[in-house]
């Protein structure tokens, strides 16, 4: 006889929701976790503080943000919702709180506090935790799981199995990437896997030189062989290698998949709340203001300090002509320039700086309804493992409490022999 009901692999976000499921179903469960404790890749989403999930509330309209397979996590949602979510948290003490873009945290800005919930959750669903026992080996016999071999030698046997093992991004915490492997082995197809919500590099020294400088309301425009691809409006941060912030890491993906098929190009409209015209006038207002000036002192109303000397150099225009003395083609020039700082990507930064992974084990092997592997009879999947993620902003942790949930009930529910 098997030792367990269902053994699941993987202690982060995905896998510590399907075990307390499971073991709340009156499962004996245990939950194998190769680091020395669970959920290190959580601790450190949102920058800390956690964004558990957004008060997206219709499914439809909340599944579009995960592209063209996105339709696949209605069944999920519709098992575990995001109201169900905040119902989780809320009615185990955790108190939240509705941000800018409608961003879900803890009230108390403190990840570890999502954490302890998971970890009470667990025992309170009496699951067993088996720290420092990563997994050697899947035993498969026929379309089924035999059993899982630990680095340790021992071997566990459930009647059903949930593979949660997260993407291969932030391998420091644990996420090696191993799960795929498992499932390639099993006979399941994986879809190419690629860093996603990940920052840039960027060919240009000038945003190296703004680093730690973070624009607010501006417009980044993706171009391929001048054909406009993609563009995000909102927050972007230079960084010592090129660029990142929200809006950067929601374009990265489709940026990856640009980049297989030659150079792309990105375009920074610095007032994309002002047209070439109303920019012209504000211009010509503070140049009025400043008309005896050096020109280099003359956008400190227009720009943060930052990035005044990178446009002046870009303009041009000599920084110590008089404002009074600029022509009417600087100007514009100028205009120009601030509407459109040209960018090459030189790549995507890889996995250590990616928030989630694209790619992983294809959606059509596996069954919305219950998470259940179409080809192994007694496997599930759970969260970043399956080839579907989110933009930022809560979208990727409600895939993993929305699929880790299910997958833990129907492992509970379907008899393993």
């Amino acid at each position: 006889m098997p030792n367990y009901d269902v053994a699941v692999i993987g202690g982060g976000p995905a896998g510590m929701m399907a075990a307390g499921r499971a073991g709340e179903l009156y499962k004996k469960v245990v939950l194998l976790e190769k680091n020395a404790s669970l959920g290190r890749k959580l601790l450190i989403t949102g920058k800390g503080r956690s964004n558990i999930t957004r008060a997206d509330f219709n499914p439809r309209e909340l599944v579009k943000k995960y592209g063209r397979e996105g339709d696949f996590l209605l069944s999920p949602l519709s098992v575990f919702s995001v109201e169900k979510t905040i119902e989780f948290f809320e009615k185990r003490g955790l108190k939240t709180k509705i941000e800018r873009g409608k961003r879900i945290f803890p009230e108390s800005d403190r990840a570890g506090d999502v954490l302890d919930i998971l970890i009470g959750y667990l025992k309170k669903s009496g699951v067993e935790i088996m720290f420092n026992s990563g997994v050697k080996e899947i035993i498969k016999i026929k379309n089924r799981i035999d059993g899982v071999v630990l680095n340790n030698g021992k071997k566990i046997t459930a009647k059903n199995y949930i593979i949660a093992t997260g993407g291969k991004s932030y391998s420091g915490t644990g996420s090696t990437g191993e799960g795929y492997k498992w499932a390639e082995a099993l006979g399941h197809k994986v879809e190419k896997l690629r860093p996603a919500l990940v920052p840039l590099k960027i060919k240009e020294n000038w945003p190296k030189t703004a680093q730690g400088l973070s624009l607010k309301n501006v417009e980044l425009t993706v171009y391929q062989d001048g054909k406009k691809k993609d563009s995000r409006f909102g927050e972007l941060l230079f960084t010592h290698f090129g660029i990142s912030g929200p809006i950067v890491l929601d374009l990265s993906n489709n940026i990856g998949q640009l980049l297989e098929h030659g150079e792309v190009e990105l375009v920074l409209d610095l007032k994309p709340a002002l047209d070439f015209q109303t920019l012209d006038k504000r211009i010509q207002g503070d140049f009025l203001k400043y008309g005896t000036k050096l020109f280099k002192n003359s956008l400190v109303d227009l720009l943060p300090k930052k990035l005044i000397p990178i446009i002046i150099e870009l303009s041009g225009i000599n920084p110590l002509k008089k404002v009074n003395e600029i022509t009417r083609e600087e100007r514009q020039g100028l205009i120009k320039l601030l509407k459109g700082l040209k960018m090459t990507v030189l790549s995507l930064m890889g996995y250590e700086m990616a928030i989630v992974t694209a790619g992983g084990v294809s959606l059509k092997e596996i069954d919305a309804k219950t998470m259940k592997s179409k080809i192994i009879d007694n496997l599930f999947f759970a969260g970043e493992i399956i080839n579907l993620h989110g933009p930022t902003g809560g979208y990727n942790l409600q895939l993993c409490w929305s699929t880790g949930y299910l997958a833990g009930q129907s492992a509970a529910e379907k008899n393993g022999y």
